[in-house]
């Protein structure tokens, strides 16, 4: 039995905030999304708020990547993409 493989989706403001950022920044982000896809049987989803369930966080260096995982569709749906100063996290 082999790996699934994960399509990747993108909210079209993602898109959008990506095309914002210095181009080295956002191809590294974008690596790591279809890193992610990639990897979804092997990561640790980590919960992004307790009022979201269902959506993940992943760390890039001070960047946050916010999905969820669709594994019926086995879609790893990107839903933003944020500098952590930008978050009100705890």
């Amino acid at each position: 039995m082999g790996m699934a493989w994960y399509r990747l989706a993108f909210k079209p403001e993602v898109i959008a905030d990506l095309a914002k950022l210095e181009k080295p920044m956002a191809q590294r982000l974008f690596d790591k999304t279809k890193w992610l896809a990639s990897n979804v049987e092997n990561l640790r989803h980590e919960q992004a708020t307790p009022d979201l369930p269902g959506l993940s966080k992943y760390a890039v260096g001070d960047w946050r990547i916010f999905y969820s995982v669709d594994r019926a569709e086995q879609v790893l749906d990107i839903h933003y993409i944020a500098h952590r100063n930008d978050l009100t996290e705890p």
